[in-house]
């Protein structure tokens, strides 16, 4: 099991299981919704994630497992020939670059559309819709329906969905698995109460609430090895409508049950969104980290000092940054020389072309026009 570090910055290299780190950033997966026809990564790609290839480790966008996960249009998958040629480009371009990256592996659950569907409706644990929810079509945005409770019997089949997409992200060349547990999504509307409403052996007692999820890291594990898996959760969300009873004790027994499985690491998103009981229980990563003894990546808008307090306490081994990443392709360097930031531009976050995505300028490269820079 990785060992965590105190009294260090993010500048520091770091050992994730057979991986050597040259520092303590993560890039963090970014939906970008720039697929090509065939949910194929973007011709682009290979380039946006080598931009970025100064960070310790890059996560890439939430990649759909199997056709019947895809939730956004444009969003890459890693179920057919040409989706894995196409991740194939991306990561010997990342490796060329002198880093590391993980696929992060996806199935939308209820957060659908029949449009993605061949007309059928999305999955889910039980048949309860999001509220105010919509999700990014060919035609717009449009409310998503109300999914269908998938019966006892197709839970193996999500499972060997992800064990499937771990073999072929190895196919492409990927250093490991990050399984999206997290932003209620299938594995997350499995675990929570509030999406999860079943009576066999999937739902009602959290243990069997968490058990797809349990039975996804292992299958992932049994393809790459646990010390190649990582789980991203995301305890204090309400993303996508989610709630849960007794958010302490669900996740405190996911968590504990993950430190048994001696993965690369867990990932939690820090947030406060969530609606609870009174009064407010600790859903951070400080409190998680006296369950989870090995290593611990925190993401949730981050900056430089953030980062490197919660490095130096010892609550975190590694710390992911999103939109910073997004907008500054030389991120470590900046923030080595404490130099001036890229500001993102929001309207160019999902969809388009190369604005936004590749033409973000480096240090050296000088101001970009229309590109704000925060000092």
């Amino acid at each position: 099991m990785n060992s965590p570090t105190q009294g260090t910055d993010l500048f520091a290299p770091y050992q994730l299981g057979p991986l050597h780190l040259k520092n303590r950033m993560v890039m963090a997966p970014l939906t970008r919704s720039r697929a090509e026809p065939g949910n194929v990564p973007s011709q682009m790609a290979p380039e946006y994630y080598s931009q970025r290839a100064g960070a310790g480790l890059i996560v890439t966008e939430a990649t759909q497992a199997s056709p019947a996960g895809q939730g956004y249009i444009a969003t890459p998958g890693i179920h057919s020939d040409d989706q894995i040629a196409g991740w194939k480009k991306v990561t010997d371009a990342v490796h060329a670059a002198g880093s590391h990256i993980y696929l992060q592996l996806w199935h939308v659950g209820r957060i659908s559309h029949p449009d993605f569907l061949n007309g059928e409706l999305p999955v889910a644990p039980s048949a309860i819709a999001p509220r105010g929810v919509q999700t990014y079509t060919a035609d717009g945005l449009k409310d998503i329906p109300t999914p269908r409770a998938l019966d006892t019997g197709e839970v193996p089949q999500i499972v060997e969905q992800f064990r499937q997409g771990a073999q072929n992200a190895q196919a492409a060349g990927f250093d490991g698995i990050e399984v999206h547990g997290a932003n209620g999504y299938l594995l997350d509307q499995f675990l929570e109460d509030s999406t999860n409403q079943r009576t066999d052996q999937y739902g009602g007692s959290v243990e069997n609430r968490a058990r797809l999820l349990i039975e996804v890291a292992d299958a992932v594990a049994s393809v790459c090895g646990s010390d190649r898996v990582g789980v991203r959760l995301s305890p204090g969300s309400a993303f996508n409508d989610m709630r849960d009873s007794h958010p302490q004790q669900t996740f405190s027994y996911v968590v504990e049950e993950l430190a048994r499985k001696d993965l690369a690491y867990l990932h939690l998103i820090e947030s406060s969104q969530r609606p609870c009981e009174h009064p407010i229980p600790d859903l951070s990563a400080h409190y998680f980290r006296t369950l989870y003894p090995g290593t611990l990546i925190v993401a949730g808008g981050f900056d430089l000092e953030r980062a490197n307090r919660v490095l130096q306490a010892g609550v975190a081994d590694l710390v992911a940054f999103g939109q910073l990443f997004l907008a500054n392709p030389d991120l470590p360097e900046r923030f080595r020389r404490r130099a001036p930031l890229n500001v993102p531009k929001r309207e160019t976050f999902y969809g388009g072309g190369a604005e936004g995505y590749i033409d973000y300028p480096t240090m050296q490269q000088g101001p970009l026009s229309g590109v704000q820079v925060q000092v």
